[in-house]
């Protein structure tokens, strides 16, 4: 394709293997009555796995000399040029019902967080497959007590099933990448844990907490909140805490336990 040599300031990898790029295509389950939304394309690998498959694809591309030739060889898919940042993906879409809605993309490592959190803004789709970095997909799958165990995998298992389907190896990719990757598919819970309101307070009580890692509960709500050891004892009582636990203990439940009776004791985001 004209255009299509990677771009190191854009974090350009693309795949080209047509096993692979089915494989992936196969974890997002789009039928003919579906719409995908594909971030970040590239060259159109699996773009065109993914339209041989559903419905409709939209794909946004920020590289703006790849979007010609997208559009010459897919006219049946809209290209989108712009950062999927800054873009409303929903109203990109054409604003799809929940349940014909999927989200795909082999994409940037160095903004794997930022698309995973749009991704999963409400109203979020039926499901995302996104190809990233396997030391990531590791992260969000994380259990409590885990080296791994973190924000992202609080933030991600308090409204996703998450599955670490397989890994791609690095030579898979031109240029290789100097991890491996892995596809990692989210499915939104039909009742997430969070209501949709309590997002960015969820974000940053857990975010707050695990920036205090290494210390036990009740000095890291204490600390986060300002208050004194009785007022933040009482909420680790009210959450059924034990002030002793260090945050990488709490699974997602537990921290909305917490991030509740936080709010609930009149504790504010800032």
């Amino acid at each position: 394709m004209t255009g299509s040599r990677p771009k190191r300031r854009l974090g350009q990898h693309f795949l080209t293997d047509p096993g692979i790029l089915g494989r992936i295509a196969d974890a997002v389950g789009a039928g003919p009555d579906d719409t995908v939304l594909e971030i970040g394309p590239g060259p159109g690998g699996l773009t065109a796995a993914l339209a041989s498959r559903a419905g409709h694809v939209v794909a946004i591309e920020k590289d703006a000399d790849l979007v010609p030739a997208l559009r010459a060889r897919f006219p049946g898919v809209s290209i989108v040029e712009g950062d999927a940042l800054d873009l409303d993906w929903h109203a990109v879409a054409g604003s799809p019902p929940r349940e014909r809605f999927f989200v795909a993309g082999n994409i940037p490592y160095n903004i794997t967080s930022p698309l995973i959190d749009i991704a999963l803004a409400p109203p979020r789709p039926a499901r995302v497959v996104f190809l990233v970095q396997k030391e990531v997909a590791v992260r969000v799958g994380a259990g409590p007590g885990s080296s791994d165990y973190g924000a992202l995998s609080v933030g991600v298992q308090a409204v996703a099933t998450v599955e670490r389907l397989f890994t791609v190896p690095a030579g898979a990719f031109a240029p290789p990448p100097r991890v491996d990757s892995a596809v990692l598919r989210l499915t939104p819970l039909e009742h997430p844990l969070i209501r949709d309101g309590e997002r960015e307070s969820f974000r940053r009580a857990v975010v707050g907490l695990f920036g205090l890692r290494r210390k036990q509960l009740l000095r890291g709500v204490r600390e986060l909140a300002g208050w004194g050891a009785e007022r933040a004892g009482a909420v680790l009582a009210a959450a059924g805490a034990s002030p002793t636990a260090r945050p990488e203990t709490l699974s997602a439940a537990e921290f909305v336990a917490l991030h509740r009776a936080l709010v609930d004791e009149g504790w504010q985001a800032r």
